[in-house]
């Protein structure tokens, strides 16, 4: 690929300015100076700019236990995105699979891997979602019953069979709720439908994928292997 492009995949600056780092002489490709922008590079290479050794990563991916307060964007003018908290990345083309509302907190993958987040979102494959909720009001049998037949959440037809689990049942109930779609809002939407309110949402899981409990909000690390392997399989 070409150096300039390399460069900017890698973070070291936008187009005109790694060309202008290229063209001052900063930049190396195995220990000898390149000063055309044009030039061909491979990822087996050793590419420094201002002696500072960069290692090519064509895809990256993060489990990221999202906070509160924080937008599933690349960018936001007013908010905190969840690209912010990602301090390691190495590409500049992440983003966020899918999103979680502002208040919302819990699993988020972040990726450049465009292919992988179609698998993951595509109504067609109905990936489980699995989310733990506090809401107002006392969840019932009846409301695990309509939850699996479908709601009216005012849209053309009615959402898929979802799975309520009740932990706890009162004035504030304690759930967990698995998804195959990924409506906005959809869950609070849900509730609403039976007469309940969302006070607390948190993702746990998504696919094969589950929230690692040692991840505090705004913590973040790389995907395992196996992880990896396990979403690409499902």
């Amino acid at each position: 690929m070409r150096l300039d492009k390399y460069l900017c995949d890698m973070g070291a600056g936008t187009r005109s300015q790694v060309k202008q780092k290229i063209r001052k002489g900063l930049v190396t490709v195995d220990g000898e100076n390149v000063t055309r922008p044009e030039s061909q590079v491979n990822p087996e290479q050793s590419v420094c700019v201002e002696g500072k050794l960069l290692s090519y990563m064509e895809l990256e991916y993060y489990m990221l236990n999202k906070p509160a307060g924080c937008v599933s964007a690349r960018t936001d003018e007013r908010c905190q995105t969840v690209l912010n908290l990602i301090l390691s990345k190495k590409r500049k083309d992440l983003f966020p699979v899918g999103r979680l509302d502002k208040d919302t907190e819990g699993l988020l993958l972040i990726t450049n891997d465009g292919q992988l987040a179609h698998k993951l979102l595509s109504p067609k494959r109905h990936v489980d979602k699995t989310y733990e909720a506090k809401v107002r009001g006392r969840v019932t049998l009846e409301h695990v019953k309509r939850f699996r037949e479908g709601l009216d959440i005012g849209e053309d037809r009615l959402t898929l069979p979802a799975s309520l689990e009740i932990r706890s049942s009162g004035e504030i109930s304690e759930v967990r709720v698995t998804v195959q779609e990924g409506k906005y809002h959809q869950i609070k939407r849900m509730f609403h439908a039976v007469g309940c309110e969302v006070l607390y949402l948190k993702r746990l899981s998504m696919g094969s994928l589950v929230l690692d409990g040692s991840l505090k909000p705004g913590e973040y690390r790389p995907l395992t292997e196996e992880e990896l392997a396990g979403l690409q399989k499902g």
